[in-house]
């Protein structure tokens, strides 16, 4: 590092008890030369110090570091490409495995290149958290958790011996195994430092923490001054690779907060407003950065909660700056005292440190929120940028089921074949909105009514990280059952936190044992239902719902709800606080107004309000001030890379490379790097392609990406099958995105995705053409692949919005798409799409979009111009009617900057990498 340039002459020592760290000092940077850098918002600190600190006249030059000092000017319009070089990465389990096989079958094929399979290895710190395989099958019993946890390994084995090989073949690379807890909460409970040190020559570099992650919510440590964010897989093997992130120096908004929250609100009624502002604002492709006295009135879990949520509001990240809080937190997890000492004194000394009452940083636009005006809320039924008031919730509900229901008038009584002695059972309160049919339920004394709620779920690093709220929960529950109040019994309920500390606060605090009474168990330590991991309904309800056409209501405390994702039966979804799943679960109606009707009635047969199970903000404080302790979280994550006896007992075999099994229908090796030759062979246009897709707006990997539960009559399910596999055995998409066979089949899969060339029609299809015949998208793309006709898809605006599935791209191009022409991306799947060598193109001209051109699927495109493609290039399509006359658009490329170019050259940032290695 010495021997880098130092343009601005800022490498300096400080000492902090006694210890020398080399940094790179801004204050000294803005005296020697940067102008201005001391009022940048603190997160573009954070990249500036990244840019000097890497500085090597090559990929860091002088002029790039000046370009981020001139933000002052232009805040952050002027669209100029930086490399960025995250101090390490963050994968879970889904996205881990699949990067985990290309790097073995990168070792592979530089084996075949004739160079060292030594040199494929992270050089970055990489950890790996298991905490996607865990499937709520078993709930509402003291048994719950170690049952799921038997089946997770049963049905996890080859993958977790994969992942075991992993663990022992790849320096620099850490695994922490199942039943750990969340990969964002463990990240800042344990993980992150919020400033990283390293030994360079003999000296010790210190530098802000920064990292990037193959999750979206990668941004929940922003709330711990960690600059993050979610890439796709496939930029993460870059990183981990040593290759920079390119990006393009960011928009920042500043979010301005004010007062405090009201008695009865909770963080969670805070990040959906912030959400839905934040989404009108439209900041995708931004960074977020929070400021204001507000701060001083959140806790740090509650900032975690709001970082959260960055890729629901759509930006890069949702950054808070370093202040006492943050010193207080990394004391509280039981961080070391010498970290914690060098974090405060690294942050003053750079002028990182927020201190009220001092000047605002410039921003390149602002927002703000007096927090006293946040209400309850919720998010749904299937967009977390959907805020009801909870005072709206049952009112909103019945607008959205007539959309959700195909156009049926909101007054019109639902078709029924319902035994009319179930019209209005059970208590007061409950279902009985006029013309409510219940619906018999095969062997059980209750019926079912269009929405009832099926899935309560206490779920997702947004809120299980956040103590006030599980303890919210947890007193509600207490209240609840003290007055005689129960869950209903289509209610299917779970808890699933995000860290063992969370399960040790509850039991101290003895609410765990209420949690219980009420069905709210401990499942495991996961994600479970706000990734599709909610296991099935029981059987009963699950056909009571599809033979009567019901809309059941999931609650969750999660981040995401999107259409197809909880759970297939259940087509309404609501996000909400821990305490308002657990509300619902004993309403179980979104039909019911919690906020005036009676959730039931007490032992006396008096109504119960929610008001009256509701705790004070004090009552929550209190248990949290007495209950969660540094001491915990020093015991729960002594031993974090050990793992339970389940995980010690795994076998492993292989060593440099992998020993690949044939039979696996986990594991395979991926064809990416077939035939690869040492040059890339040159690029050429897209002639004649055929339409594969033509899809409307807002279109996300959940849709595009295989995600949840695999059907039997489906391609993928087909496949297992034909390899002996029982459905029962067949696990979920996520599970098994370590097999292209399963994951190439399962693209464009989703049961509510809908295909606009296929009108009225949901799932997987399409036309294939020119036969005219329809069939699953993966048949029709191996149909054309068999002719050798290339393909391309069409949609919207916001294409590729929600998780930074790598899947989504690679499914792509594996179905032999060579471009997807879309009205705006969203920023991971477009990245993801060059990464992967398919061309993501925007419509030249303003308004133009497939349904403006008139096309119905039947049509040939032809890309000329590829050959000679810059970024951000325009170029022309003619597209060719069935009748044969042709029409021509404007496209522009959004492959953006020159490295991404270069990928693209090579058919991808994997096969840039391997030659780049093996030369």
């Amino acid at each position: 590092m010495s021997k880098h340039p130092d343009s601005f002459n800022c490498r300096k020592t400080l000492d902090v008890g006694g210890k020398p760290y080399v940094y790179f000092d801004l204050k000294e940077a803005e005296k020697n030369g940067l102008s201005g850098v001391s009022r940048l918002p603190f997160s573009m600190k954070v990249l500036l110090e990244n840019l000097l600190r890497n500085e090597d006249g090559r990929t860091v030059t002088k002029d790039d570091i000046q370009a981020v000092a001139k933000w002052i000017d232009d805040k952050g319009s002027a669209g100029y490409e930086i490399a960025y070089r995250p101090a390490r990465v963050l994968m879970q389990d889904f996205t881990g495995v699949p990067a985990v096989v290309d790097l073995a079958a990168m070792r592979d094929a530089t084996n075949n290149l004739g160079a060292d399979p030594k040199k494929v290895n992270p050089l970055v710190p990489v950890d790996l958290v298991i905490d996607h395989s865990v499937m709520v099958d078993y709930f509402a019993s003291p048994d719950a958790f170690s049952k799921n946890v038997d089946v997770e390994y049963e049905r996890n084995r080859e993958r977790y011996q994969f992942l075991r090989w992993g663990q022992s073949a790849f320096e620099n690379f850490r695994v922490v195994p199942p039943g750990t807890g969340i990969c964002h909460q463990v990240n800042l409970e344990y993980l992150a430092q919020t400033v990283w040190t390293r030994d360079v020559d003999g000296e010790t570099v210190a530098y802000p923490d920064t990292l990037v992650g193959t999750d979206s919510h990668t941004t929940m440590v922003n709330g711990l001054s960690v600059l993050g964010w979610g890439v796709g897989g496939i930029e993460a093997e870059a990183a981990m690779l040593g290759q920079p992130i390119s990006m393009l120096i960011p928009e920042v908004i500043g979010f301005r907060l004010d007062g405090k929250l009201p008695e009865g609100t909770t963080a969670t009624d805070l990040v959906l407003t912030v959400t839905e502002m934040l989404r009108k604002k439209k900041v995708v492709g931004k960074f977020v950065e929070f400021y204001g006295p507000g701060l001083s009135n959140l806790t740090l879990e509650d900032q975690a909660t709001i970082a959260n949520m960055a890729p629901e509001y759509g930006a890069t990240c949702g950054f808070f700056p370093i202040d006492k809080d943050t010193i207080a937190y990394l004391e509280a997890t039981g961080r070391a005292k010498d970290r914690i000492a060098l974090v405060e004194a690294y942050a003053h000394a750079q002028g990182m440190f927020r201190v009220d009452g001092t000047e605002d940083p410039v921003f390149t636009d602002t927002l703000s929120l007096d927090l006293s005006t946040v209400v309850p809320s919720l998010a749904g039924p299937k967009r977390p940028q959907d805020r009801v008031a909870l005072t709206e919730a049952s009112k909103k509900f019945v607008e959205a089921l007539a959309e959700i229901k195909g156009g049926r008038k909101k007054n019109e009584e639902p078709e029924s074949t319902g035994d009319s002695r179930f019209m209005d059972e059970g208590a007061t309160g409950v279902n009985d909105t006029p013309g409510q049919v219940r619906h018999k339920v095969e062997g059980a004394e209750h019926g079912l009514a269009e929405g009832d709620v099926v899935i309560a779920a206490i779920t997702s690093c947004t809120n299980t990280s956040n103590p006030n709220v599980l303890v919210a929960a947890g007193l509600v529950a207490r209240k609840a059952f003290e007055k005689g109040l129960k869950v209903k019994p289509w209610v299917k309920t779970s808890l699933a936190p995000g860290s063992q500390v969370v399960t040790e606060y509850l039991e101290k605090s003895g609410l765990q044992t209420d949690l219980d009474k009420m069905g709210f168990n401990l499942v495991g330590y996961g994600c479970t239902t706000c990734i599709g991991n909610s296991g099935p309904l029981p059987e009963p309800i699950s056909e009571a719902i599809n033979q009567n056409d019901l809309v059941a209501v999931s609650v969750l405390s999660g981040n995401r709800n999107f259409e197809g994702r909880v759970n297939p039966d259940v087509r309404a979804n609501y996000l909400a606080s821990p305490p308002l799943v657990v509300a619902y679960a004993i309403a179980g109606s979104m039909f019911t107004d919690i906020t005036s009707e009676p959730l039931g009635q007490d032992k006396d047969g008096n109504d119960v309000f929610l008001k009256d199970i509701w705790p004070t903000t004090q009552e929550i404080a209190e248990i949290v001030r007495e209950t969660v302790t540094r001491d915990m979280f020093e015991t729960r994550y002594a031993d974090v890379f050990k793992g339970d006896e389940h995980w010690q007992k795994i076998d492993v075999s292989g060593g440099l490379t992998y020993d690949w099994d044939d039979r696996s229908t986990y594991v395979q090796n991926p064809p990416y790097f077939e035939g690869m030759a040492p040059e890339p062979k040159p690029v050429t246009n897209i002639e004649g392609a055929r339409i594969l897709g033509l899809f409307a707006d807002s279109i996300t990997t959940d849709h595009i990406s295989p995600a949840g539960s695999i059907k039997k009559d489906g391609p993928a399910g087909e496949y297992l099958v034909n390899h002996q596999v029982r459905p029962v055995d067949f696990n979920s998409y996520g599970a098994r995105r370590g097999n292209h066979q399963v994951m190439m089949r399962g693209t464009f899969a989703n049961i509510r995705i809908k295909n606009q060339m296929v009108p009225g029609v949901e799932g997987g299809v399409t036309v294939h053409h020119p036969s005219g015949e329809q069939m699953p998208i993966y048949d029709a793309a191996m149909k054309y692949k068999q002719d050798d006709v290339p393909l391309v898809v069409f949609a919207g605006k916001e294409y590729g919005t929600g998780s930074s599935r790598d899947w989504a791209a690679k499914g792509t191009v594996l179905l032999g798409v060579k471009a997807v022409i879309a009205e705006s991306f969203e920023r991971i799947h477009r990245s993801n799409l060059v990464g992967m060598g398919v061309v993501p193109f925007v419509f030249a001209e303003e308004g133009t979009s497939w349904q403006s051109l008139g096309l119905k699927g039947d049509e040939k495109v032809t890309i000329d111009g590829l050959t000679e493609i810059q970024p951000r290039q325009e170029l022309e399509a003619v597209i060719e009617s069935a009748d044969g006359s042709k029409q021509t658009v404007k496209l522009k490329a959004r492959i953006d900057t020159l490295d991404e170019l270069e990928y693209y050259k090579n058919g991808g940032i994997l096969h840039y990498v391997l030659r780049r290695l093996a030369a």
